[in-house]
């Protein structure tokens, strides 16, 4: 009898071994009524250490975790994960810096290169990216794959930077102390100002309830496909920014947006200068009668407000048409949070209105079968290109209005013919790029007026580029019938 007692307690202390490694808890802070709402469904797994205003610093299991996205959420993991039980408790009480009221004015003046660049955002390349991410099985931030995912995409965006000869780019990994998994960050320097900053950034990582089957195709390879694509496009132009642009593929954001937090807090503890921060986490599922849903909570107004007027301007028709709404999203949904809790300007335009989203995410199905094409993405990178243009603005192609109208250029009978007598300087060459973005035609510029044969080249648009020299040129889109 004695002998069955003791088998029964070592079976019992072995199941409760088990069950402590499989319910890991972290400290974290998260929405004070999400907090009440997971101890009152979980009293046993969720600790709150402290309430202040709206929040509350948790101690709580992984299952908790898993708990509160499934019943409060509909993206992201609702919490940011906190160090300690000190930081966590010392989160609630730190103000974010006030962002001054003329933090920057923000404009629209580059209509040549972001109307050039949205011709050049090419939907094919954002399908192949996703697909080269969705083919790692998972990018779960725990394993040794998700270092490897990094790894693989710093030597392709330092690949792209060299194709088109970009000396002023950079790709670093940015290693955490809360994950393994480091983040990636391409930085491409400000010809004018390089210590004002302007950032697209979206997570790396992916999650499932089986973690060795996270294929993580919207959820987020689509926002880094998506930014990576409008990077590749600014580079076809040329463009030179007078800001310094990073681009940054988070570590860990699904269990607690463990990379972006600990970027941006470093970036407001040394007081960089950061303009603006925008989030693309999940950008190709199709699920509401509009494209684009901004999210008016954790964001800022003004931020959210310039995105809108870009969309008036360069979007309310044609065959760059995006249409856009407004959505909430809750606490701690995305990195966007991690920039907003630090006091930067920060938005998030998501792919649907929440609820109208991928249900599939953080699931094996979660695969880009799911959508079939990266058209809806491909939205989304036209507006990430108009983003990263107009806020950074450019140096190198920036030119006058006037020498813009003196430029006329049309296509007629298998020629393209061009007047360039209005303009007050010389033009050296003539470029033509496909609307993949591909150099089809390069010839030099004799006189102010002539022609070049386009009679081998298929039907389609197309951007003409007149050179002026290394720092000046002007683009216009022309279309070969």
């Amino acid at each position: 009898m004695k002998k069955l007692h003791l088998i029964t307690l070592v079976v019992l202390l072995l199941s409760f071994n088990s069950f402590a490694q499989e319910t890991k808890s972290i400290y974290a802070t998260m929405s004070l009524s999400d907090a009440l709402e997971l101890k009152k469904d979980l009293p046993d797994e969720v600790e709150i250490l402290e309430k202040r205003r709206n929040e509350a610093a948790v101690y709580f299991t992984d299952h908790a975790g898993h708990y509160l996205h499934d019943k409060v959420l509909v993206h992201g993991p609702g919490y940011i994960f906190k160090n300690s039980e000190e930081d966590a408790i010392a989160a609630l009480y730190k103000e974010a810096k006030e962002i001054p009221a003329n933090k920057m004015a923000f404009t629209i003046t580059e209509d040549v290169l972001v109307n050039a660049a949205l011709d050049l955002v090419n939907t094919q390349n954002i399908e192949d990216h996703i697909l080269e991410l969705e083919g790692y099985g998972t990018r779960y931030h725990a394993f040794p794959i998700a270092i490897d995912v990094a790894n693989d995409l710093k030597d392709k965006w330092e690949a792209m930077a060299s194709l088109y000869g970009r000396t002023d780019v950079s790709v670093r990994l940015y290693n955490h102390t809360n994950t393994n998994m480091p983040s990636v960050i391409m930085t491409i320097e400000g010809d004018v100002t390089p210590d004002e900053f302007v950032i697209v950034g979206g997570h790396l990582d992916s999650t499932s309830w089986d973690d060795n089957d996270a294929p993580g195709a919207d959820d987020d390879a689509s926002g880094i496909a998506t930014m990576t694509e409008s990077v590749r496009a600014l580079f076809e132009l040329g463009f030179v920014p007078n800001r310094t642009i990073e681009v940054m593929a988070y570590a860990a954001e699904e269990v607690g947006l463990v990379g972006s937090a600990e970027i941006a807090e470093e970036y407001a503890d040394n007081n960089v200068d950061v303009i603006s921060v925008v989030q693309f986490d999940m950008t190709n599922y199709n699920g509401s009668a509009i494209d684009v849903s901004f999210i008016s909570d954790y964001t800022n107004g003004t931020l959210n407000s310039f995105l809108m007027e870009l969309i008036d301007h360069y979007n309310s028709d044609g065959v760059h048409t995006i249409t856009y709404g407004t959505s909430l999203c809750n606490y701690g949904c995305s990195d966007h949070a991690s920039w907003t809790s630090e006091g930067y300007m920060a938005a998030f335009p998501f792919e649907a209105n929440f609820g109208q989203h991928n249900s599939n995410i953080h699931s094996p199905d979660d695969t880009f079968s799911v959508s079939g094409t990266a058209d809806h993405a491909a939205k989304f990178s036209k507006l990430c290109a108009e983003y990263l243009i107009e806020s950074a603005k450019s140096n190198v192609l920036s030119v006058d209005d006037i020498l813009v109208n003196a430029v006329a250029v049309f296509t007629q009978n298998g020629q393209l013919i061009y007047n360039l007598e209005a303009a007050s300087r010389d033009f050296t060459s003539i470029i033509l790029y496909d609307i993949q973005g591909k150099k089809v035609l390069e010839a030099p510029i004799i006189s102010k007026t002539g022609n070049v044969s386009t009679q081998s080249f298929s039907k389609g648009v197309y951007v003409a580029t007149f050179v002026v020299d290394s720092e000046t040129s002007v683009s216009k889109k022309v279309i070969i019938k």
